[in-house]
């Protein structure tokens, strides 16, 4: 609750805001915050889970360690992908994705491996690591997985 003093020195009574507090507003003055949605968007919600991954007083690596842990089996697995070993190369970015996906659903805060909602994060990481794993898996010559009415398929479509 706000007294009546609180909030003498501005109209808005944003001096001596009390509980939902926003942005400080042109003045620098915390402005007092409402509970309900705005009728117009200004400002983007950070996504559910994208809290620091580390304490606060850890260093920079530290704190986003999920999504660097991705980052770099993605790196390697290009890295692998340059020196001609195409199938090991993009298994592991797909397997990579596939555990941004796992993090994502385990770990309360993520850092900036959150992007938006986690259902959404989950759903995109995986998606997209699977696919990836299965055309590393089926890509030619001897192909690892093969998947025997994609011919027919393929013949059916084109002929």
């Amino acid at each position: 609750m706000v007294s009546a003093e609180a909030g003498a020195g501005t109209p808005d009574g944003a001096e001596g805001a009390e509980g939902a507090v926003s942005a400080p507003g042109a003045d620098g003055q915390p402005r007092r915050a409402s509970r309900r949605f705005p009728l117009f968007t200004k400002d983007t919600a950070r996504p559910e889970g994208g809290g620091r991954a580390a304490p606060g007083d850890a260093p920079a690596p530290a704190r986003q360690w999920p999504i660097l842990a991705v980052i770099s089996l993605v790196g390697v697995g290009l890295l692998l992908t340059a020196f001609d070993v195409f199938r090991v190369g993009t298994l592991l970015i797909g397997v990579a994705l596939i555990g941004g996906a796992v993090l994502r659903w385990t770990l309360p805060s993520v850092g900036m491996l959150a992007v938006r909602s986690r259902f959404t994060d989950m759903v995109t990481y995986g998606f997209l690591g699977v696919v990836i794993v299965l055309l590393a898996l089926m890509v030619q010559p001897e192909p690892w997985l093969t998947i025997p009415f994609l011919n027919d398929t393929l013949h059916f479509t084109i002929s």
